[in-house]
């Protein structure tokens, strides 16, 4: 298993179009599961309404654990696509 976390910078937190590009991203990756949490919530990448549900805002930490085929490489990924997007 690979994880990071990450300090959420958008000014409206996860929200439709980022966690909607997420999930896009997330799929490509078929090999792997991917889960994003917030304190005891965790949802499934791969799941939309999953991501939603975790309200995340901005300033919140949220932590990415991957598992699977080339799991280092995948966090990385996601890890630069958070940056970028979030």
């Amino acid at each position: 298993m690979a994880s990071f976390d990450y300090v959420i910078q958008d000014e409206v937190g996860i929200h439709a179009r980022p966690a909607g590009e997420l999930v896009t991203k997330v799929k490509s990756f078929s090999n792997n599961q991917v889960e994003v949490s917030k304190g005891d919530k965790v949802a499934d990448a791969k799941k939309l309404f999953q991501l939603l549900k975790l309200g995340v805002k901005k300033g919140d930490t949220v932590t990415v654990k991957v598992t699977g085929e080339n799991e280092e490489t995948v966090s990385k990924e996601l890890e630069e696509f958070f940056k970028t997007h979030l």
